[in-house]
């Protein structure tokens, strides 16, 4: 599974980890979280993420 970089604040969320603490449970590809989801270190929307190359 790919990984994605916030483009604000350069946190990388980790399909493999997922974001437990807003209810992302490990396994949860980028594609598949909830539009709602926000950063979780600068509160960014999801469209502010990039694909890691």
């Amino acid at each position: 599974m790919e990984k994605w970089e916030c483009a604000m604040c350069g946190y990388v969320y980790d399909p493999e980890k997922g974001d437990p603490d807003n209810d992302v449970p490990p396994g949860t590809a980028f594609e598949d979280i909830p539009e709602d989801w926000v950063c979780p270190v600068c509160g960014a929307s999801k469209e502010e993420f990039e694909k890691v190359e």
